[in-house]
């Protein structure tokens, strides 16, 4: 960027006046002192700025390409005056496919120049740095550091200007290429131009095309960002933020919940016995001594500890209310097998078990309790029943934390498939098998 000049701002010099010398088209030059080279809008000469006579540069053909931003357009940026003074398309093969995007410079005699680019829709304004970034990591994914923010490396190409208008402040040639590093951290792009010796740094900002409309007074809207761009900001960056945020609240608020229902859970054993099945019969009963549950309606935990040795047993149990008769059954199978294979040891199933039964009235109970099962060739099994009374449940709280990470996992979702679609356009895109060296 060209350094302030102590003149008042706010006004724009008059255009300089001048033919073509290739085919005597006028040419009005808004920077003149300033410019370095014009491109005719009416033959699409190259010609010098610098030179008196408007030297050619390099003879061309009429552009047709029609800038977005008409050149000679004033408006305001940051509160200073910019008129649009060039315009040009610059273009990069990837893989034998071209993709092209364009470039404005902009121009005011007191604070210099700035420039802005457009790709389908997705604007940046630019600045030249006068200064190279603080840092910079090589690797298989390079970075750099500008002002404190890491900047990783998005693409290297090879840029060429394939169509120009209007006034440059360097020596524009059509054909012309440079090497272009660009580095991100959204919403800022950070590029290196390199040709020949010579490297020049710049720092984009990605602007949404209704603040470049306004900041132009452009008469109708310019064209909506189609797909993701390089340094687009993510629009659901603070998504995941945000949800887990909250999910960290309610899983605390649970754990408290929790802590407080073991605390106040009497979990009184009311009854433990011992018993044995024999294989005699293919069904036995047994019935436990009465006992009382007392206190508030509550749970009710059976445990049943067993000497299972590759073998099973099913249980039928059924609490019965001495009083009412109100009978509440449930089933479940204890079951347990162990051996060795060519994998090594292995076992299947658990010799113990514990079951709940919810909202249980105080009063005096019973269990009745049938069995039936086994291995052939087992002739009995020992088993140890445990009743206790106002037992702590866990299930409600793990179903909802689970219910809770739901949508905290969906919540990343959408801002990391923005994230895959921001690097699938680089030199760092996942590879078949959905690695990437992207660390997004």
């Amino acid at each position: 960027m060209v350094a302030p000049l102590e003149t008042p701002a706010g006004r724009v010099p008059k255009a300089a006046g001048f033919n073509c010398p290739s085919c005597g088209a006028a040419i009005a030059l808004h920077a003149q002192g300033w410019a370095v080279s014009v491109v005719c809008g009416a033959c699409g000469a190259q010609l010098d700025a610098t030179d008196d006579n408007l030297k050619v540069l390099q003879y061309g053909e009429r552009v047709t390409a029609t800038p977005r931003i008409p050149l000679g357009t004033r408006g305001t940026w940051k509160g200073a005056p910019w008129e649009v003074i060039g315009f040009q398309v610059v273009t990069i093969s990837v893989e034998g496919t071209d993709f092209s995007w364009t470039e404005y410079v902009c121009f005011n005699p007191y604070r210099g120049f700035l420039y802005l680019s457009e790709y389908e829709g997705h604007w940046n304004v630019i600045e030249k740095l006068r200064r190279r970034p603080e840092r910079e990591v090589g690797g298989v994914r390079p970075s750099v550091e500008l002002n404190g923010t890491t900047f990783k490396h998005f693409q290297t190409a090879t840029a060429c200007t394939t169509a120009a208008l209007g006034e440059f402040p360097w020596e524009l040639r059509m054909g012309d290429h440079v090497v272009g590093r660009d580095f991100v951290a959204p919403p800022y792009i950070l590029s290196a131009e390199a040709s020949g010796n010579e490297v020049t740094w710049s720092l984009g900002t990605y602007t949404p095309p209704e603040v470049i409309q306004k900041a132009f007074g452009l008469p109708t809207p310019l064209m909506q960002p189609s797909g993701v761009f390089a340094n687009q900001p993510n629009p659901h960056a603070d998504l995941p933020t945000r949800v887990f945020g909250r999910f960290g609240i309610a899983v605390v608020a649970l754990v408290a919940m929790l802590v407080l229902n073991v605390t106040l859970a009497g979990n009184r054993t009311v009854f433990e016995r011992a018993f044995t099945v024999t294989r005699a019969e293919e069904a036995q009963a047994a019935v436990t001594e009465p006992f009382e549950l007392d206190g508030r309606t509550s749970s009710v935990a059976i445990d049943l500890e067993s000497d299972l040795d590759n073998d099973w047993i099913f249980f039928v149990l059924s609490l019965i209310n001495e009083s009412t008769g109100e009978t509440r059954e449930i089933t479940r199978q204890l079951s347990y097998y162990h051996g060795a294979d060519s994998d090594g040891s292995w076992t299947e199933g658990a010799k113990r078990e514990s079951m709940r039964i919810a909202s249980v009235p105080a009063g005096r109970y019973f269990l009745r309790v049938q069995t039936e099962g086994g291995e052939p060739g087992k002739t009995a099994a020992s088993y140890t029943l445990r009743v206790r009374r106002d037992a702590p449940h866990y299930l409600f709280y793990g179903l909802a934390i689970v219910a809770l990470l739901l949508p905290a996992v969906m919540a990343v979702l959408p801002s990391a498939s923005f994230e895959s679609r921001r690097w699938a356009e680089s030199d760092h895109a996942p590879t078949a098998s959905g690695e990437s060296d992207d660390d997004e």
